[in-house]
C-alpha cells in the first residue's frame, strides 16, 4: 500500500491560449479591440444615432458626442487589403474631392470664380488656425498641395497640351520639374534632426556633464545624443515649455535648467526647441510645416528652401506656357487680369481657374520662401523670431519682413 503522503501532486496542463485567426481583406481590430468588418461601418453608432435624432428634432450637438462621431468615423473609414483592412485618415480626402469641384464651378463664370478663389484660401487659413490651436497634426495640407501638383497637372495636359502651343521640349521641362519637387518633398520629409531620449538608453545626467554644462552653457555637452556647437542663438526660457520645464533634476545648474526638456527626459543642444505637435525635440528647428506635416530643422532645412525655390520656378513657368496658349499675342502680366473670350469655352475657362489657383499658391510659396531667405541671411530661425516677438525683444522692420531679435551685433 502506498502512503498519502508519498503520492505526487498531478500538475495541472496549462490552457493554451488560442491563436488569433489571421484577418481577411475586410477585416479589422477597431478601437475597442474588437474584430470588425468593412461592410459594418454604418451599423451599430450610437452617437451617429444620437447625432441624426438630435439634428431632426434641431436640437443642438454637445462638442463631445461630435468628437466621438468623428472618432468613430475615422476609425472605420478603412479599405480592403492584405492581412486586414487598412486605416485612412480622414484628412486626406476633402482635398481630393472638393478641390475638382470647387474649380468646376468657378470656371463656370467670371463672378463664381471671384468667389470660390477668395474662399479657399480663407477655408484653408481657418482649418490651420482650428488644427493649429489644437496643437494636432494633420494631413490636410499635405494632401491638398499633392493633389494640387498632380491635378494642375492633369489639366496642362488635358486641356492646354492639345491646342498644340506647348512643344515636347516644354512638356519634358515641366514634367522634369514636377518629379524635382517630389523628390525634394521626399527629402523634405525626412528626420528633421530628432533629438533621440536619452532615457531610451538607460543615461541620465551626470555630474561631470552638469559640470560642464554649466561651464559652456549653449555649447556641446558630451554624452548627450544630438548636441552640437552649430548654433550660435539661445534665448530659450522656461516660458517657451512652463509645464514640460517644471520638473529639473536635483542639483541642474541654471544653464541645464533652461535646456532641459522633462517631456523628453534630455537636455537640449543650442537653438533646439520642442515641437509640441509632434511631440519631440528638434535640433535647431526653424518652424513646424503643415505642409509637409512635419518640422523643418536642422537635417532637412536646406531640402525644404530647394523644394520651394523649384515649386516656384516650376510653377511660374507652369502658368506662362498656360496663359500663352489661352491668350495669345498678349504678356502674361496682361493676360492674368485681361483675356476676353475666355470664358466662352469651357475648356479655357477651366485652364483660366487653375491658372488663378496656381497663382493665389505660388504667391503664398513665394512669401515664405522670401521669409526664409531673410532670416538665413539674419542668422535667425522662425522660431527664434516669433519667440523674440511673444517676449516683445524683438521689433518688426520693412513691413514685417524683418524681425530684429534684438540677439545679433
Amino acid at each position: 500500500m502506498t502512503q498519502k503522503g508519498s503520492m505526487k501532486p498531478v500538475k495541472k496542463k496549462k490552457t493554451e491560449e488560442p491563436e488569433l485567426e489571421p484577418l481577411c481583406c475586410c477585416e479589422y481590430i477597431d478601437r475597442n479591440g474588437e474584430k470588425n468588418h468593412v461592410a459594418t461601418c454604418l451599423c451599430d453608432c450610437q452617437d451617429l444615432d444620437e447625432g441624426c435624432d438630435r439634428w431632426i428634432t434641431c436640437k443642438s450637438l454637445q462638442p463631445e458626442t461630435c468628437e466621438r462621431i468623428m472618432d468613430t468615423i475615422s476609425d472605420r473609414l478603412r479599405i480592403p487589403w492584405l492581412r486586414g483592412a487598412k486605416k485612412v485618415n480622414i484628412s486626406i480626402i476633402p482635398p481630393l474631392v472638393l478641390l475638382p469641384v470647387f474649380l468646376h464651378v468657378a470656371s463656370w463664370h467670371f463672378l463664381l470664380g471671384v468667389v470660390v478663389l477668395t474662399s479657399l484660401p480663407v477655408l484653408a487659413l481657418w482649418y490651420y488656425y482650428l488644427t493649429h490651436r489644437r496643437k494636432e497634426q494633420t494631413l490636410f495640407f499635405l494632401s491638398l498641395g499633392l493633389f494640387s501638383l498632380g491635378y494642375m497637372y492633369y489639366v496642362f495636359l488635358q486641356e492646354v497640351v492639345p491646342k498644340g502651343r506647348v512643344g515636347p521640349v516644354q512638356l519634358a521641362v515641366l514634367t522634369c520639374g514636377l518629379f524635382l519637387i517630389l523628390l525634394a518633398l521626399h527629402r523634405a520629409k525626412k528626420n528633421p534632426g530628432y533629438l533621440s531620449n536619452p532615457a531610451s538608453g538607460d543615461r541620465a545626467l551626470s555630474s561631470s556633464q552638469l559640470e560642464c554644462l554649466n561651464r559652456k552653457g549653449q555649447e556641446k555637452t558630451k554624452g548627450f545624443p544630438g548636441a552640437d556647437m552649430s548654433g550660435s542663438l539661445n534665448n530659450r526660457t522656461t516660458k517657451d515649455d512652463p509645464k514640460g520645464s517644471s520638473r529639473m533634476p536635483a542639483g541642474s545648474p541654471t544653464k541645464a535648467k533652461e535646456d532641459w526638456c522633462a517631456k523628453c527626459q534630455l537636455v537640449r543642444p543650442a537653438r533646439a526647441w520642442h515641437c509640441r505637435i509632434c511631440g519631440i525635440c528638434v535640433r535647431r528647428m526653424d518652424h513646424h510645416c503643415v505642409w509637409i506635416n512635419s518640422c523643418v530643422g536642422e537635417s532637412n532645412h536646406q531640402a525644404f528652401i530647394l523644394a520651394l525655390l523649384i515649386f516656384l520656378l516650376t510653377s511660374v513657368y507652369g502658368i506662362t506656357l498656360t496663359l500663352d496658349t489661352i491668350c495669345r499675342d498678349r504678356s502674361v502680366f496682361t493676360a492674368l487680369f485681361y483675356c476676353p473670350g475666355v470664358y466662352a469655352n469651357y475648356s479655357s475657362a477651366l485652364s483660366f481657374t487653375c491658372v488663378w489657383y496656381s497663382v493665389i499658391i505660388t504667391a503664398g510659396m513665394a512669401y515664405i520662401f522670401l521669409i526664409q531667405l531673410i532670416n538665413i541671411s539674419y542668422n535667425v530661425t522662425e522660431r527664434e523670431v516669433q519667440q523674440a516677438l511673444r517676449q516683445k525683444t524683438g521689433r518688426r522692420l520693412l513691413c514685417g519682413l524683418i524681425v530684429d531679435t534684438g540677439l545679433l551685433g
